[in-house]
């Protein structure tokens, strides 16, 4: 399988990260001795079952190491066309597989073993759309104190993760709810209210499971989706604030 690595996006002067990043793109950032997209990188080579990357938004002066086949494309302005441009690009490379992932390059504790247990997860389900969330417990287990934002449904709360699977030929940016979605990811209410705001009274109410939530989306977005619990909570533990950083700096120093 394919994977399109999101690399784009610099932290303004306002944003938590500047004071670490000062002006440099978040990717760089390095953490535990080398660049986040490194960590990245590292774990899709050590992936028994990761082929080519299509890396969107990295400098072009930013040197990365991969053994195998690596394209670098330019931001396209927000995360929906970084999307789509990476999508053409393993398209227009002949990728075989007619699934990929699309992976943010801020969650450097992931390791090939998880990429290969997801990898195995949308072959076998064939959906769409395959979206990776986390359990709070095994979230706060892994790293406590991460203080990730939880959607709490009837059955578990949860949070998004960062890496998630997709069929190339039904995916794309003209679909409204899914360009909501994408815009949204970072506000699991939002998220939900586009989803409609009966679907936020429930969440709110926790009377909704995790399977009526996949299959709200999937409807929504008219797609054959699948909401995937995983049990790595490395999947949706990104860098969006200093003390996350510290905390997985810590974790990799360790390892």
């Amino acid at each position: 399988m394919d994977v399109i690595l999101t690399a784009g996006g610099t932290p303004a002067a306002d944003d938590p990260l500047y004071p670490l990043t000062q002006g440099k793109p978040k990717a760089l950032l390095e953490i535990a001795g080398k660049p986040m997209i490194q960590w990245a990188l590292d774990a899709l080579a050590a992936a028994q079952s990761i082929d080519q990357v299509v890396v969107v938004g990295l400098p072009e002066d930013a040197a990365v190491d991969y053994p195998r086949r690596i394209t670098r494309i330019p931001n396209q302005g927000d995360m929906v066309a970084n999307i789509m441009a990476g999508s053409r690009t393993l398209q227009a490379n002949a990728t075989t597989c007619p699934y990929a992932l699309v992976m943010a390059s801020d969650i450097p504790a992931i390791t090939g073993e998880m990429i290969d247990w997801l990898v195995a997860q949308v072959l076998a389900l064939q959906c769409d759309l395959v979206y990776t969330v986390v359990e709070q417990p095994v979230m706060e287990k892994a790293f406590p104190g991460a203080k990730r934002s939880y959607i709490p449904l009837k059955d578990m709360a949860v949070c998004g993760g960062d890496v998630n699977g997709f069929c190339l030929a039904t995916v794309t940016d003209e679909n409204p709810f899914y360009r909501k979605l994408i815009e949204s990811r970072k506000n699991a209410l939002k998220q939900a209210a586009i989803m409609g705001f009966d679907t936020l009274l429930l969440i709110l109410l926790r009377a909704m499971t995790l399977d009526q939530a996949s299959l709200r989306i999937s409807r929504r977005l008219g797609v054959r989706g699948k909401v995937l619990p995983s049990p790595y909570a490395q999947i949706a533990m990104d860098v969006d604030k200093p003390h996350q950083f510290e905390l997985l700096e810590k974790a990799l120093t360790a390892k």
